[in-house]
């Protein structure tokens, strides 16, 4: 992988001093601001001459780099859009297109200039921030490097900003870099080992811990429904729990639980071979969970929190579950096996009513990539989202304003239950052919968590990119590591 990890401040800056890449955002209705003066300056003007003569305008997403044969080597131009109209999300896509730019001109840093506005410095100065780190993300394990090729290793951020959100930036920021290592990585590297092997790592941290349960364990437990599709796999299956204790002894945690299928090939109901080298990604749950949990063991807020992650393959083969099995989930719940290509429902059971049970959380979030029918509904743009608990939905629904990471409510009306209704189990793990199947997912996750407020977010269209974007390069996301972080620090205020 290749990012910077860390943001330098520079409070007041020096124009007159040599530097290879500059980047500073523009208004598309202010031009030059103030803070521009002395880059103008010691650029004889040229800033103001490309705005009076409208080479640049300002709109929102686009550049322009300028090849100076000066101190300031390369100054780039990035486009604010309208003062009215900018927000943090407006920032943080700023800062990861100069990113973008200066890696495009194969250069070993950037600095950015900070805007002049009128949005909460703290909030600013870490949009900022993220926006720098995300952008610079590349995975390259894999690759060898061009001969030329320089490797971007500094960031920088100059002017006024706020000194503890420079900080929590750059923690939250690296947390998803490492989220998207963790995706990005091939099935045959990610295994569930693997995945554990990263839990216990961030568990080495002050008032963390880690239990790893293997095959044998969890079986012993009652995981019926997670012990189902681990049957085909090659790799050993492994659940995975973590504790975070740093809020009063005995208060009740909040709880994660991620998915974590390091691949799906759909078991028996195998999938098509299209794309199907996408479904290394099918952890993405899993990694969203370990990112939030490296933010809290690095800042340490005051709140109790269990993470659970069911970790296994969905292979088909001789072993392997198949349609019309009957598999009993830790609850004691009978589940009808329909179809084993929707078996992150199934190992989520588990880890739910596992949680519930043993951890008694005063409040539950599940990240899956569980249906593709969520991108049917609302694209690649936004994350569904599901809940038993109209706080709870709010309280997601604020963060994801505050960090840009969208997200959409569907509903869970008690029809839909029926849709899941088997005649010879409790319940199936499939709803109506071709009907509300984000929905039949998340119905069949509340049959595991009780009266516990829950929300279930299904991130199988956001939790990676086809397309690089500003500060999400093609590949991995670590969705919502920032807007799941953000939550947890509000509560802790």
């Amino acid at each position: 992988m290749s990012y910077v990890k860390q943001v330098e401040h520079t409070p007041k800056p020096d124009f007159t001093r040599p530097l290879d890449f500059l980047a500073l955002g523009v208004f598309k209705d202010k031009g030059l601001q103030p803070g521009h003066q002395a880059v103008d300056g010691a650029l004889d003007g040229l800033l103001g001459k490309v705005i009076e003569r409208g080479d640049f305008k300002g709109k929102k997403g686009d550049s322009l780099v300028l090849f100076t044969g000066g101190p300031l080597a390369r100054v780039a131009l990035v486009g604010l859009g309208e003062t009215s109209k900018f927000t943090t999300e407006v920032a943080r896509l700023a800062a990861g297109n100069a990113v973008g730019l200066a890696i495009k001109h194969n250069q070993p840093g950037c600095a950015l200039l900070g805007f002049e506005t009128e949005l909460p410095a703290e909030e600013l100065t870490q949009a900022m921030v993220e926006g720098l780190i995300l952008g610079s993300y590349r995975f390259q394990d894999y690759k060898k490097p061009e001969k030329d090729d320089k490797v971007l290793d500094q960031l920088a951020l100059y002017g006024p900003a706020e000194s503890d959100s420079l900080v929590r930036g750059n923690i939250t920021a690296t947390a998803v870099c490492f989220a998207r290592d963790l995706q990005n990585h091939p099935a045959n590297i990610m295994t569930p080992t693997r995945i554990a092997e990263a839990a216990e790592e961030i568990a080495r941290s002050p008032r963390m811990s880690c239990r790893v349960f293997d095959r044998e364990q969890f079986t012993k437990l009652g995981m019926g429904a997670l012990a189902g599709v681990a049957l085909g796999a090659n790799q050993p299956p492994k659940f995975i729990i973590m504790e975070y204790k740093g809020g009063p002894q005995g208060a009740a945690p909040v709880a994660l639980v991620g998915k974590g299928l390091t691949f799906d090939s759909g078991g028996i109901s195998i999938k098509p071979a299209d794309r199907m080298d996408e479904m290394k990604f099918d952890m993405s749950g899993a990694a969203t969970v370990l990112g939030i949990m490296r933010v809290l063991a690095e800042l340490q807020p005051a709140i109790n929190v269990v993470a659970a992650i069911p970790s296994t393959e969905n292979m088909s083969g001789g072993s392997a579950q198949r349609p019309g099995d009957i598999v009993t989930a830790y609850n004691g719940k009978t589940i009808e096996v329909l179809n084993t290509d929707a078996e992150g429902r199934l190992i989520l059971a588990d880890a739910l009513s596992y949680v519930v049970d043993r951890h008694k959380p005063v409040a539950i979030i599940d990240f899956a990539t569980l249906t593709g029918a969520v991108l049917i509904a609302i694209g690649h743009r936004a994350t569904g989202i599901m809940g038993n608990n109209e706080d709870l939905l709010a309280d997601v629904q604020r963060a994801s304003a505050t960090t840009g990471e969208r997200v959409w409510e569907l509903p869970l009306w008690e029809e839909y239950s029926e849709d899941i209704k088997s005649k010879v189990a409790d319940i199936k793990n499939i709803g109506m052919a071709r009907l509300a199947g984000t929905i039949a997912g998340g119905v069949f996750l509340k049959e595991f968590v009780g009266e516990t407020p829950w929300v279930h977010l299904d991130i199988a269209g956001t939790a990676w990119q086809d397309k690089d974007q500003p500060y999400t390069p093609g590949g991995g996301s670590g969705v919502a590591v920032r807007m799941v972080t953000q939550l947890i620090l509000d509560r802790c205020s």
